[in-house]
């Protein structure tokens, strides 16, 4: 089953980091169905069991990514994404993935920030700003340094397929499978 399911997430991971790329959208049209495949082939494979694994990898995708979604710093197709990953991978494992994910996504940021130095300056600035305020009052208050610069928007995506990819890979050399039951 280990070779399904990476054939599936593959395919899904190319899609919805080309999709993510060319418009800044991962689709319903493949969330939706990789989140339900998971769910119906884990029980078919499984039963009960499956389906208990697959929920619950289901659930902690979704929770892990909704949280920055309400706070406006993550899109909706990233978080069906993670919650779809999850409804194939389990929770072990997406969780290994979600970490690898945050590291592949702080990379990236970096990167994207890196050609951007007007924007990296600012956010360095902010940060630098907000440390001292700290230090100073010995409370957090996170007022931004206005710039003229907008943010640039990450394609999360990305991050997520890498971080992805990454965890299958180490849950694979150290267990043999790409799911931790």
């Amino acid at each position: 089953m280990d070779i399904f399911i990476t054939i599936v997430l593959a395919t899904a991971l190319l899609i919805a980091t080309i999709t993510d790329l060319r418009s800044q959208k991962i689709y319903n049209w493949l969330t939706f169905p990789l989140i339900l495949s998971g769910l119906v082939v884990h029980s078919i494979h499984s039963g009960l069991d499956g389906l208990l694994l697959s929920a619950a990898g289901f659930a902690l995708g979704l929770i892990l990514m909704v949280i920055p979604f309400f706070l406006g710093s993550m899109g909706a197709g990233d978080v069906k994404l993670m919650a779809g990953i999850g409804a194939w991978l389990g929770v072990n494992a997406t969780f290994t993935a979600f970490l690898f994910t945050c590291l592949a996504g702080g990379v990236y940021a970096l990167v994207i920030l890196a050609r951007r130095r007007d924007v990296l300056k600012a956010v360095l600035a902010n940060i630098w700003g907000t440390f001292l305020r700290l230090t100073a009052t010995k409370k957090y208050d996170y007022s931004p340094i206005e710039t003229e610069q907008t943010m640039p928007r990450l394609c999360y995506g990305v991050a997520i397929a890498i971080g992805t990819v990454g965890a299958m890979i180490l849950n694979f050399t150290q267990t043999g499978s790409v799911i931790i039951p």
